[in-house]
């Protein structure tokens, strides 16, 4: 569940970007957040929306040792991501923004907590 609230929160984040002033403009004239729209920019956003969805979906059908352990590297991983994202974001002033990406970092660390703090079953 909390893999899907952080992949809902991080496409939010998305969503309300698109309301900022000049951003539709900007996406228009091949740019995204300073940087050039090419192939590769795009496959690495759309990584990062599937990887959580995906891991929703690991979660419920991966072994328990190796659900924990993939747990707690993806759900580390992404928490730095995003984080990263919320720092952007409020020095942008984008607060919509920010709130949206700092709720996908709490739930990847609650995602890692759950699964540190989980009983280690072989």
């Amino acid at each position: 569940m909390l893999w899907l609230f952080a992949s809902i929160a991080f496409l939010a984040h998305q969503i309300l970007l698109l309301m900022e002033p000049g951003i539709i403009e900007n996406l228009m004239a091949g740019e995204a957040e300073g940087q050039k729209i090419v192939p590769e920019l795009i496959l690495f956003f759309a990584i990062l929306m599937l990887v959580p969805m995906l891991m929703a979906f690991l979660s419920l059908t991966l072994k328990y040792s190796i659900n924990r352990r993939v747990n707690i590297i993806v759900g580390t991983i992404f928490a730095v991501i995003w984080l990263v994202g919320v720092v952007d974001a409020v020095q942008s002033a984008y607060w919509g923004g920010a709130l949206m990406t700092f709720s996908a970092v709490v739930a990847s660390v609650l995602i890692v907590w759950y699964a540190w703090k989980s009983k280690q079953i072989t």
